[in-house]
C-alpha cells in the first residue's frame, strides 16, 4: 500500500511543494514545529532511510542540502536543524527545521499555519533554489 508521501508525489494528495527533481521531492510539513519546516523524501518509496541504496541515500542528502540552503535564505534563522525520525510515515524522509534556539526542534509542539502562509513559505523557499 502506498504511503501518504507516495500519494503526495503522485499528485493524489496536495502538498506545498518546495522542490522536485526526477528522484526527490521536498514539501512543507503540514504540522510544522516551526514555520518553514520542510520534508525531503525520495520519490521511490523505501520505508527506512538506511534501507536506501548508497546512490539514493547520497542523492537524498545532496538534494536536502540544496533545499536547506534555500530554506535558510527564505526563513530568517540561525541554522537549519536536521532530524530523521521516520516513525509516523513508513517512507524515508528528512526533516529540515529553521532554528533560532535548540527548543525550536521540539517535535512535541507542532502547530498549524494558515494556508496562505504555507503557500507563501513554499514560494519563498522555491524561489531561492
Amino acid at each position: 500500500m502506498a504511503s501518504i508521501f507516495s500519494k503526495i508525489v503522485a499528485g493524489e494528495i496536495p502538498s506545498y511543494k518546495v522542490a522536485e527533481d526526477e528522484n526527490y521531492y521536498a514539501f512543507l510539513d503540514i504540522n510544522p514545529v516551526a514555520p518553514g519546516h520542510t520534508l525531503v523524501i525520495p520519490k521511490k518509496e523505501v520505508s527506512y532511510l538506511f534501507d536506501l541504496d548508497p546512490e539514493q541515500y547520497d542523492g537524498l542528502w545532496r538534494f536536502a542540502r540544496k533545499v536547506a540552503a534555500a530554506l535558510q535564505q527564505a526563513v530568517p534563522c540561525k541554522r537549519i536543524g536536521v532530524a530523521v525520525i521516520g516513525l509516523e510515515v513508513p517512507h524515508a524522509h528528512i526533516h529540515l527545521v529553521p532554528l533560532n534556539k535548540e527548543g525550536d526542534m521540539d517535535f512535541k509542539h507542532k502547530t498549524t499555519l494558515p494556508p496562505e502562509q504555507m503557500q507563501q513559505l513554499a514560494h519563498d523557499i522555491a524561489e531561492k533554489l
